[in-house]
């Protein structure tokens, strides 16, 4: 596929690092030279220097014959125009657009086809918020992500001695939770990765991927550590977009304090937000975290531009009691040191993001991609078509699947005609269509069926997605 990427900033450089690993002809678009620079000589990719939204250097970057166009420029009217010129001038077929303001979600209509021309837009800031706010719900997690309109939840967590499960064959899930069909995907010890069987012995600090519906994921999350006690005081450090869509999702929820370096932002904040309490000051100043007292957090969340800045705040506020620390962190190396230390979770916010970029170019209907272990891992949804004869899943056992090594099956979403009965808490219960199925060796795919697939390793995806993808005899 050729594709065009205009950006070569974090989120650039991401799904341009992702998208040629997958042998894809990539062009990346920037006015820093020195930056592109840096990407080429990384990576094997073409870069043009100038402003994408021009027609004359859409057209060098190679827009005549392109097979998508990604603008994710910090510049939400960059992208917009270049979207629109890429559909007037060059009938390119694909536009994503990356669009930072909350503003566009509120007039759709802006972005069809007669006004901006993009085909979907994506919204970083929104979808690390939306990744934290998850995160909060499961405050023993490292990841939890959702598939199938959130039917299904996949939850990466740490293994502790003391859990019913650790130290014991996966196998002994099922005496433990006799009514509960859950699914043990993969196992990381000592980052290696290990696909279980029902023998597999969970051992103390391995890192395990949960699958199940999402209303019994707590339950399974038990049985590999102690259940922390629910969020009820967070700190946020940093008032951005992220921070600041972050609070105003939370505070009539929970207890929140937000910490601010700009005192001009830090008094809009103040009037926007009604429940937190917003503080003007140095993320950083040990003072400040004393006397707004860190120790009764029970989690802070360092959420600033600034890496080091988030990275030495977290640090802090651990040693200082803070319950659990989460610190946003840009640079994936810094990322990669961090991780599992003191400070309990690193986010890199193009690795939360890129998932639903990826969904747009992968082979066969992909609903959802969703980046793991910091993009060493892969989870897809795949929608199955077709029949016995034009596919090579539909019809067919998951036992005569021929699946690369490294990747499995952990669940299915099938439509129901009649309604199902889910108990989402023990006074709510809410009816839906979507039937969730932990398959067995002998469970058999249908045609439309929602297929969640783990990949260890991201050298199987491309197989996987081959093996999904419909016959030329499907009509």
């Amino acid at each position: 596929m050729k594709i065009i990427i205009l950006g070569a900033g974090q989120v650039g450089s991401s799904v341009a690092e992702n998208l040629v690993s997958e042998a894809n002809d990539i062009t990346v678009v920037d006015t820093d030279v020195p930056r592109l620079q840096a990407l080429q000589d990384r990576l094997d990719l073409r870069v043009v220097a100038g402003n994408g939204a021009s027609p004359a250097v859409m057209r060098q970057a190679g827009a005549d014959d392109a097979d998508l166009l990604i603008a994710v420029t910090a510049s939400d009217q960059t992208n917009l125009c270049a979207c629109r010129i890429a559909q007037t001038l060059f009938n390119l077929p694909t536009r994503i657009a990356r669009l930072r303001s909350i503003d566009y979600a509120d007039y759709p209509q802006l972005l069809d086809d007669n006004n901006f021309a993009v085909d979907f837009s994506i919204c970083p800031e929104q979808e690390v918020t939306d990744y934290l706010k998850r995160l909060i719900a499961f405050p023993e997690a490292l990841q939890v992500i959702e598939f199938g309109k959130g039917r299904v939840s996949m939850v990466a967590v740490r293994a502790v001695g003391g859990g019913p499960l650790v130290g014991r064959q996966i196998k002994a899930l099922r005496e433990h939770l006799p009514d509960i069909d859950a699914r043990i995907a993969a196992i990381y010890r000592r980052d290696t990765a290990i696909i279980p069987d029902g023998d597999t012995v969970i051992e103390p600090g391995d890192e395990v991927f949960c699958v199940a519906a999402t209303e019994h994921i707590r339950a399974v999350t038990a049985e590999l550590r102690r259940l922390d006690k629910p969020m009820r005081r967070i700190m946020i450090a940093g008032g951005g977009n992220i921070g600041y869509r972050l609070a105003s999702s939370l505070e009539n929820r929970y207890e929140l304090k937000l910490i601010e370096h700009s005192r001009t932002r830090a008094e809009f904040l103040s009037g926007s937000l009604h429940k937190t309490l917003v503080l003007a000051g140095d993320t950083t100043d040990e003072m400040l975290l004393e006397a707004e007292n860190v120790d009764d957090m029970d989690l802070y969340l360092a959420l600033t531009n600034d890496d080091e800045n988030n990275i030495m705040s977290s640090l802090m506020a651990k040693r200082m009691g803070a319950r659990r620390v989460v610190a946003l962190i840009n640079r994936r190396a810094y990322v990669d040191l961090v991780q599992a230390g003191a400070i309990d979770i690193a986010i890199s916010p193009a690795q939360v993001s890129i998932g639903s970029l990826l969904a747009h170019v992968r082979r066969g209907d992909v609903v959802a991609v969703h980046s793991l272990r910091r993009g060493a891992a892969e989870a897809l949804e795949l929608v199955v078509h077709g029949d016995r004869k034009t596919s090579k899943v539909v019809g067919r056992r998951v036992d005569e699947i021929k699946l690369p090594e490294g990747a499995m099956i952990g669940a299915i979403v099938r439509h129901s005609e009649k309604p199902i009965r889910v108990e989402v808490t023990d006074l709510a219960v809410r009816e839906t269509h979507e039937q969730v199925i932990m398959p067995h060796h002998d469970t058999v795919i249908e045609p439309e069926d929602h297929v969640i697939v783990f990949c260890s390793t991201k050298r199987v995806v491309a197989r996987v997605e081959g093996l999904f993808q419909v016959g030329f005899g499907f009509l």
